[in-house]
């Protein structure tokens, strides 16, 4: 089921559980951050051509863009090309509907192991003069082989296979050992929000899943910093003792949407709990999100210590602590987060689409007149794809990312008239 939980108590939502649309869902995952599984994309299960679907409210066509490993994130130029990061730590370009088969040179090394690697891509706010590409990765600390903690980086692109001025603009303070993730939004005054999840499991010596809590790291943290990686005068926590002044709001898991909405300007993030309990939040300035003190997910195994990236409790309130927007029960694991505002889909404006990974389904949200969510609808569930990122093109498509070793772009066409059917 599909939770709407802001502004309700928690007796109204537990009558408005029964009260809610079901729609088709994957099965609960073990651990809903997990990497890949193996078998999931040892090989090539994606039609090569074209194909329909039908909404409930827009027919559409999928066209595949093949030609990726494990792509993570996209950004639209503004001549219509795409860059697209690849998580090995590669960053490709599309022209034409096609995968430039020649990487773009810069990358720094990273670290490509659970989870990790080169992960979110921003083009700043003045692209159009500046050329910076704004991008996180996973830094390996030296001498060790499975150990990195997420840096924010930018570099110039030349326009066609290079970055140049490459740098790293902030590394945090976020050293872990197993999957984690890092996800970038330009706010519209300039400033970059960067979200740092916590660790799956900890180890001496790194971050640990439970540290989300702690001002004194930026684990489980959702940042703020000037588009020069400095730290702004103004932030929430900034001069108080104890807490990293980067830090914007806590008490974050694994963030794997983090995107601007497009007519309020506020920062919405999503992220992945541990066997249900995925969340969107409404992240305001010093807020704490309460993880890993409450949670609509449940512990792994019954354990309540936070070693094994559970709860540590069975609440799902607590004062001074924000309860999110919305809740998936079961997980969908939800990675990519989009608005849809565009004109090629009538039906699905104002609709918000994640993507899900163990769910394997971009999943349309629908609002109504006071922003609440009311319906939900499952769709590319035939393809089987792990689906990580979801974006509005310039030209009002939608364009997906499959999280597949033999990854594709997928292109969402309108067909026919709205809630339109056949061939």
């Amino acid at each position: 089921h599909l939770l709407p939980l802001k502004r309700l108590s928690a007796s109204i939502v537990a009558l408005t559980l029964g009260l809610l649309v079901p729609v088709t869902s994957a099965q609960p995952a073990p651990q809903a951050g997990d990497p890949p599984q193996p078998g999931a994309s040892a090989k090539d299960t994606l039609a090569d051509g074209p194909q329909v679907f039908i909404s409930t409210a827009q027919k559409f066509r999928m066209v595949p863009i093949k030609g990726l490993d494990r792509p993570f994130s996209l950004v639209f130029l503004p001549d219509g090309d795409m860059l697209i990061t690849e998580r090995v730590g590669r960053l490709r370009i599309v022209k034409n509907g096609l995968v430039d088969p020649q990487p773009i040179s810069g990358i720094p090394p990273v670290l490509d192991l659970r989870l990790k690697g080169l992960q979110d891509l921003a083009l700043h706010p003045r692209y159009a003069e500046n050329k910076l590409v704004y991008f996180t990765y996973y830094k390996p600390r030296p001498g060790e082989k499975d150990v990195a903690t997420a840096v924010l980086a930018r570099g110039r692109f030349d326009g066609n296979h290079a970055l140049t001025d490459v740098r790293d603009l902030f590394v945090s303070d976020a050293w872990c050992a197993s999957p984690s993730a890092a996800r970038i939004a330009f706010a519209r005054d300039g400033k970059i929000f960067l979200a740092i999840g916590v660790p799956i499991r900890g180890r001496a010596g790194t971050a640990q899943p439970d540290d989300s809590q702690l001002p004194g790291n930026d684990v489980g943290k959702v940042l703020r910093l000037n588009d020069d990686g400095t730290i702004p005068s103004d932030n929430p926590f900034a001069g108080k003792p104890g807490y990293k002044p980067e830090i914007y709001a806590l008490g974050i898991r694994n963030s794997l949407g983090l995107v601007i909405h497009p007519q309020t300007g506020e920062l919405w993030e999503h992220e992945n709990g541990p066997m249900g309990g995925d969340e969107i939040n409404i992240i305001k300035p010093g807020r704490n999100y309460g993880w890993p003190i409450i949670s609509y997910g449940r512990a792994y195994n019954g354990d309540l210590t936070g070693d094994t990236s559970g709860p540590t409790s069975e609440q799902h309130q607590m004062p001074g602590m924000e309860e999110p927007f919305l809740i998936w029960v079961p997980s969908i694991a939800p990675s990519g987060l989009a608005f849809y505002t565009g004109e090629q889909f009538p039906a699905w404006k104002g609709n918000i689409f994640v993507g899900g990974m163990r769910g394997m389904v971009l999943q349309r949200i629908v609002l109504n007149a006071k922003g609440m969510p009311i319906l939900r609808e499952n769709l590319l569930t035939e393809i089987k794809q792990r689906i990580r990122d979801v974006r509005q093109g310039p030209d009002g498509l939608l364009y997906v990312l499959t999280d597949e070793t033999k990854g594709a772009l997928l292109r969402l066409e309108p067909v026919g008239g709205e809630g339109s059917s056949g061939k």
